[in-house]
């Protein structure tokens, strides 16, 4: 037998045990789970703001190299223009994809695989050189026997003319005579869209076979020199460009992630908040109804 003086508080104790949860109460975390889940959230915000700003840092520099690239090919292509040169239709056509390795950087990689894949159902024929392990990976499931060569870690930093040559290099050394080299790249509209475009580079059999070309005074030999000249100039330009518009499509994918990151963290916050105010209401009510108990006695 317990004294009289202890039966109160073995009654009060008896009446909060035996009280029963609420249905729901196995619907709400932990206020522990729910501030892991904030700490975490606000790590994954911290991530993104950063990388936000070093890709805004690092646009200024894409779009003066895009610009630069921009003017050598399109003052190259005027030269075929004013000649008026064509791809031959009795051979294959080679695409080159300019892509990249990194991702994080919403769907630009995926626009220039449908891309690709619109243009060779209406050219069945085509080869493809893939600049790039994203473009390459969703390629290579869907255009396996297409693939002929493909390019890794390009495009990390600004591209330069010198790695443009390097990879005209190895096209020229292919042993398939193509008509034309389409390059396949995005092309920057402004700082928040850009669309897949294509920049031809033409054969030297198609540049012979010009209409105009008789009005530029160019040697048989140089003809060769030209040709490869042009296809790494073109290869410049896409490459460029297409870093900008990447650069620039990662800046966004982080402003929007981040922007994520905060409305996530102002919810989670306030169910952390309604939390901790439901666990002090009980704590309130247990200590109300034992000492209500120990009075009654």
């Amino acid at each position: 037998m317990f004294s009289r003086a202890v039966r109160p508080a073995v009654r009060a104790g008896s009446a909060v045990v035996t009280r029963t949860a609420p249905p729901n109460a196995a619907n709400f975390a932990t206020l522990r789970e729910i501030e892991g889940r904030l700490k975490s959230i606000k790590n994954i915000e911290k991530i993104t703001n950063t990388m936000k700003v070093i890709a805004s840092t690092r646009l200024t520099r894409a779009q003066k190299a895009m610009d630069d690239s921009r003017n050598y090919g399109q003052t190259s292509n005027t030269v075929f223009e004013k000649a008026e040169t064509k791809p031959l239709e009795d051979k294959k056509t080679l695409l080159v994809v300019a892509s990249s390795d990194k991702g994080l950087c919403g769907g630009i990689h995926s626009g220039l695989s449908k891309a690709t894949r619109r243009i060779i159902q209406q050219n069945p024929e085509s080869d493809i050189v893939v600049l790039g392990e994203k473009a390459k990976a969703q390629l290579s499931r869907s255009n396996p026997g297409a693939l002929v060569l493909s390019f890794s870690n390009v495009c990390k930093d600004i591209p330069t003319f010198a790695d443009a040559q390097a990879v005209a290099d190895q096209i020229a050394l292919l042993p398939t005579d193509y008509a034309s080299v389409k390059i396949i790249y995005n092309k920057w509209l402004n700082a928040q869209s850009y669309e897949p475009a294509t920049v031809e580079a033409y054969s030297e059999e198609a540049i012979t076979q010009s209409a105009n070309i008789s009005s530029f005074e160019i040697d048989d030999q140089a003809l060769a020199n030209l040709r490869e000249y042009a296809l790494a100039n073109s290869l410049f330009w896409a490459m460029a460009e297409g870093h900008a518009c990447e650069i620039s499509a990662r800046r966004n994918a982080m402003e929007n992630a981040s922007k994520n990151a905060g409305e996530m963290i102002n919810k989670f916050q306030i169910l952390y908040n309604r939390q901790r105010q439901a666990a002090i209401t009980g704590e309130l009510v247990e200590i109300i109804t034992g000492a209500t108990a120990s009075a009654d006695m």
